[in-house]
């Protein structure tokens, strides 16, 4: 490929992407940007003037124009193909517009290897003309194609105007800029498509009306307040990992919306952090998650030999812990998942021990007994370890001290589980 040819469609891609990243810049650098880019397209549609004496008036680029849409091709992935039938339906419009907006049949010719542009009207051979736009008189035609045309025959005919050149530029700067911006789009949209229901790591750009704008690189994420963590401090330039709930396609930028307090994220954190997750040595069961004050993750292992637990622990924490600065210093409690519903309430409600678990299937109510110095252990502060063991077992869990439940004087021994039958 010529090296002119190269220089200038990179000079158009590298003057679009100046102007895309002045959003927030003054209007004058936005006005230069416009005007620099609409240069590099005139220059695209260079016009010069052969064959004067002639009815018909040529123009030609000085640059060729497939050399250069390729060069935009391999830079967005945007195909050259494309790019010509937008231009060419684009200058049929500003044609009409500008020239013969009662011309029905228009033709736009645009030579791949010299960039030629020529404007063709498809007119009726007619004895007398009554519409000039659509007719013209076989009188008119040249000697070589009244041979070949009898009346009412269609035809052909240039209708380039002397100074289309202009118009033909700044509509292809249109199409041009408008294809770039579409195909970037697109790009964005089917990367983080493939993402949703995933994390990504974000750098805090900005605040604006309590929402958090997260910059992800070539697009922007939103953290809305209620997918904030409450009292998490979030500044301009602080690195993030955030949950990507929906990927809304819009007519301008693929819209990112993204959370901190969704129980999903700190699945994948999980995953992230810990191998035999990840590898499926180790799975999670469930999680109750209130974000930014406490999680209960329910964790079992497929191989007896892999203690799952130790697992997400890691040494001296330091699995767990990289996991809990990543969400604000978040308590997570790392439960032993089991089929036995009642040994899997026991285990919900650590760090308690459980003395007694009764169930009411009918009622989907568990009534769980503790010794009486844990009972606001078990019950949590403001009820939070007894709501995360209900949310994590889908049991509604009663608890009760076992002076409480002595007094009531109701055992059950079918419906007993001891210390040791917790542990298993």
């Amino acid at each position: 490929m010529h090296r002119a040819h190269r220089n200038i469609a990179k000079k158009i891609i590298i003057c679009y992407n100046c102007l895309c990243l002045s959003k927030k810049v003054v209007l004058l650098k936005r006005v230069v940007f416009k005007t620099t880019l609409l240069l590099y397209i005139k220059q695209l549609i260079h016009l010069k003037h052969f064959n004067r004496k002639e009815d018909g008036i040529y123009y030609y680029m000085n640059i060729n124009l497939a050399k250069v849409l390729e060069e935009i091709e391999k830079e967005k992935g945007i195909s050259k193909n494309i790019l010509i039938e937008a231009i060419e339906s684009a200058i049929i419009s500003a044609y009409k517009k500008n020239y013969a907006n009662n011309i029905d049949d228009i033709k736009i010719d645009i030579s791949e290897d010299t960039g030629e542009i020529k404007v063709f009207t498809r007119k009726t051979v007619v004895q007398k003309v009554s519409e000039p736009l659509n007719e013209i008189s076989i009188d008119d035609l040249p000697i070589s194609d009244k041979e070949k045309y009898n009346i009412e025959d269609t035809i052909l005919i240039e209708t380039t105007p002397k100074k289309f050149g202009r118009i033909a530029a700044q509509t292809a700067k249109q199409v041009i800029v408008q294809k770039i911006r579409e195909a970037e789009r697109n790009v964005i949209y089917e990367k983080y498509i493939d993402k949703e229901r995933d994390i990504v790591t974000g750098v805090v750009q900005r605040i604006e009306h309590r929402n958090v704008i997260i910059d992800l690189g070539r697009t922007e994420a939103l953290l809305l307040p209620n997918e904030q963590i409450r009292n998490e401090e979030y500044y301009k330039g602080k690195r993030i990992k955030i949950y990507i709930l929906e990927v809304r396609k819009t007519s301008k930028n693929p819209k990112i919306f993204a959370s901190r307090t969704h129980p999903e994220l700190l699945k994948r954190l999980f995953e992230l952090e810990i191998p035999e997750i990840h590898e499926g040595l180790v799975e999670i069961k469930n999680i109750a998650r209130e974000a930014g004050k406490r999680s209960k993750v329910a964790v079992y292992s497929k191989d007896e030999r892999v203690d799952p637990i130790g697992a997400c622990i890691g040494d001296r924490g330091s699995r767990i812990k990289a996991i809990m600065l990543e969400l604000k210093d978040e308590k997570i409690d790392v439960i032993r998942w089991n089929d036995d519903e009642k040994v899997l309430i026991a285990n919900s409600l650590s760090p308690a021990k459980v003395l007694l678990v009764n169930l009411f299937e009918n009622e989907k109510t568990a009534t769980v007994i503790v010794p009486d110095q844990q009972l606001s252990l078990a019950i949590g502060k403001e009820g939070q370890n007894a709501r995360l063991a209900a949310k994590l077992t889908g049991w509604k869990v009663d608890i009760k001290s076992e002076s409480e439940y002595k007094e009531e004087n109701n055992p059950d021994s079918q419906n007993d589980l001891k210390k040791d039958d917790i542990e298993k």
